[in-house]
């Protein structure tokens, strides 16, 4: 009885069992790192990245796959690209061994010109341009997916959109980073009616683990599957992308700058083939993108100066202060000499030279930071050693919120496509039943020259193509694949790009660890950003000794690669945690 009792006693004393709250669906598992030997896709979306790991299967080649996972990407990653943007595409041909490039950038209206920016003689408020249809370049995501596909695919456009079509109508389900991005662009989104219907739904940023349709986006899809892109350069959806550029829709009492798009302006597009940036590094071939991108050539040259001296086995501290004053150097000419090589005398070549790098590589002092903005060097006639020219400005107005995505299939083709519409958002509106995002891409020009007395390669003019930093990248080692990477983060990727390629060139480190790797970025700018883990490393006194000065940022970048193993397979990597995480998938046969 006692015992009987104890039992009734403590079942009446205790306290009734807590409901515990159901788990929050966030959707697909992510996983930073796969290996396999059918083929590789690495991007920052799950869902994504198993849509193109389905085309692998399928019997799609690495471009076939790339292209259905950048489809997917405009649904899930809406903030950071889709149809209404434009990218750059790298590709290596494993048949040929050959890499090719295709620069899908925006272009700006014919009627634009070097005051596109300006009123009254003065640059214009960035913010006010941003949300605008002022911003609003000519699209060229969707003609550099079908130029890719019929380029070098498999399968024919319309079978790559499907996957995505289906899973825009489906829906997609909300993680705590797309609630974030929405939450931060919550009140201008809400100055867009066809916005604020698809991404504020009841008014506020969609709960994390609710699902998100978008069947205007899917409808969309569908019609170019069946008419093709035509449909926006020639077609219904290029008419309303005109009106919504050039007779915004908002909310009243709110009104914004009106574009200035004209339907000769879509129809004119193309997408331009242009050959790769190149070049050699630790014996490896580094292949990327030229102009309109500044990327390839920044990265490049930065990998040129650091070529004259041996990193690996050196103090860690050497290495990223060569590493920082190196992007330095490159930043100081990419601001001076780079912008659309269509309206700009570009010296790419000599940009890319070893001899200019080597000119250049001699500014660095081993004991000491050069003070920013250092000034460019003269590719077109490089001297030993030569005083610099004056400074060329800044280096402009570039979004952070790109993305980048990295395939490679059984045969050994690779891609590598970073895409893009600008700011978190783009522009903020979304064409009236269509259901994507137009960009603001224009606004990667600079609104008035950066230097007085110095050409600016930068400023807007008729169909010219703002410059960008996006700087996808393949890697070959005695012709074969050996990496490819890039990185979203505006013109943070140049540095992203070129620490990911020393931390696994130099540093011995595994592709998912160099992406994972704590990141620095230095701009030829008074302060380098940094990410907490890279100033919580015992190095930085001695940097700080050295005059690196930094200021903090929550992240850099958020990387995604592929890897050929020395066994054969391919191992893809992803962001570790920036941006949620990427998703790294492997077919295995």
């Amino acid at each position: 009885m006692a015992a009987a009792a104890g039992v009734v006693l403590s079942a009446c004393t205790s306290a009734p069992p807590q409901q515990q709250p159901a788990p929050v669906d966030t959707g697909p598992a992510k996983q930073a790192e796969a290996i396999g030997n059918g083929g590789v896709v690495a991007s920052v979306d799950p869902y994504a990245s198993a849509i193109g790991l389905e085309v692998l299967r399928s019997g799609g080649n690495a471009v076939d796959a790339a292209v259905a996972t950048a489809a997917a990407l405009g649904v899930t990653e809406p903030y950071s690209a889709g149809i209404g943007g434009g990218g750059f595409f790298v590709y290596y041909d494993a048949a040929s061994g050959k890499v090719s490039t295709l620069d899908g950038r925006e272009t700006a209206p014919a009627a634009a010109d070097a005051n596109y920016f300006t009123e009254n003689g003065k640059a214009i408020d960035f913010n006010e341009a941003v949300s605008s249809g002022l911003s609003v370049g000519v699209p060229g995501t969707p003609a550099t997916w079908d130029e890719a596909a019929r380029r070098w695919g498999t399968k024919p456009l319309a079978d790559l959109l499907k996957p995505a079509a289906k899973l825009a109508g489906d829906g997609f389900v909300v993680d705590q980073e797309f609630r974030s991005q929405t939450e931060e662009n919550a009140q201008r989104f809400a100055y867009f009616p066809a916005t604020a219907q698809i991404y504020l739904p009841g008014g506020a940023a969609p709960a994390v683990g609710s699902t998100l349709r978008n069947p205007d986006l899917a409808a969309t899809y569908d019609l170019l599957a069946r008419d093709g892109v035509g449909a926006i350069y020639n077609g219904a959806i290029g008419a309303e992308i005109i009106a919504a550029t050039n007779t915004p829709k908002t909310v009243p009492g709110k009104t914004v700058r009106a574009g200035k798009l004209a339907p000769s302006d879509l129809a004119g597009y193309k997408v331009e083939p242009r050959d790769p940036t190149h070049a050699q590094y630790r014996g490896l071939d580094v292949y990327g993108m030229a102009g309109s991108s500044s990327g390839g050539i920044a990265v490049a040259e930065a990998l040129n100066i650091l070529e004259r001296g041996e990193l690996r086995g050196q103090p860690k501290v050497d290495v990223l202060h060569r590493y920082l004053e190196a992007t330095r150097l490159a930043f100081a000419d990419r601001n001076r000499w780079v912008g659309d090589p269509t309206a700009n005398d570009v010296p790419t070549a000599q940009l890319l030279s070893q001899e200019f790098a080597d000119s250049r590589s001699c500014r660095i002092d081993p004991a000491k930071a050069a003070a920013s903005p250092a000034g460019p060097g003269d590719p077109k006639a490089p001297a030993a050693c030569p005083a610099p020219l004056a400074p060329a400005g800044a280096e402009g107005n570039e979004g952070h919120n790109t993305t980048h995505l990295t395939v490679a299939d059984a045969k050994g083709n690779v891609v590598a496509y970073t895409l893009t519409i600008e700011q978190t958002g783009g522009s903020g509106m979304v064409v009236p039943g269509r259901g994507f995002i137009l960009n603001n891409e224009l606004t990667d020009f600079n609104f008035v020259p950066v230097t007085a007395g110095v050409p600016d390669p930068n400023l807007a003019g008729p169909s010219k193509r703002p410059r960008s930093s996006m700087s996808p990248t393949i890697v070959l080692d005695k012709g074969q694949p050996l990496l490819a990477v890039g990185s979203p983060g505006g013109a943070t990727i140049i540095t992203t790009v070129t620490q990911t390629l020393v931390n696994r060139v130099d540093l011995g480190m595994s592709l998912v660890d160099a992406i994972a790797a704590p990141r620095a970025s230095q701009r030829n700018g008074a302060k380098t950003e940094a990410e907490p883990a890279f100033l919580a490393q015992p190095e930085r006194a001695d940097l700080e000794a050295r005059g690196q000065a930094f200021t903090q940022v929550k992240e850099i970048g958020a990387a995604a690669g592929v890897e050929r193993l020395p066994d054969g397979r391919w191992a893809a990597a992803a962001e570790k945690a920036r941006r949620g995480g990427g998703s790294a998938m492997a077919v295995n046969r």
